[in-house]
Parts: C-alpha cells; structure tokens; sequence
C-alpha cells in the first residue's frame, strides 16, 4: 500500500511539473514573438489602453 501512495504522490508532482514546464514555454513563446514583431517593424513597444484612465502606455511582460 505505501508503495501506491508514493506512486501517487510522484505522479502528481510530475503532473504539476509538467504543467509548470509547459505554461513557462508558452509565456516565452509569446514573449519572444512580441520582440521578433517589434524588431521586426521597428517598434520600441507595444501601446495598451489602460481601462480605467483610457491613456495609452507601454504593455508590461507580464501582460
């Protein structure tokens, strides 16, 4: 019985692992597709209008 419960419990933290690999390589993915695109056309960034306000201003990473 033990030898289940380890299992378990090494399979879940794959599973978590893994999700956590693959949401990294995507948040990279896109970033490095922004700065491709901005190089790309020249640009310095990427405007976003801030809801609240309605200005403009540059977009952070972890948008």
């Amino acid at each position: 019985m033990p030898q289940i419960i380890l299992l378990l419990i090494v399979a879940i933290i794959a599973w978590i692992g893994y999700r956590k690999f693959i949401a990294d390589a995507e948040r990279l993915t896109r970033q490095r597709e922004r700065l491709r695109r901005e190089q790309q056309t020249g640009a310095n960034g990427t405007l976003v209008k801030d809801p609240k306000t309605g200005e403009y201003r540059l977009k952070r990473d972890d948008e």
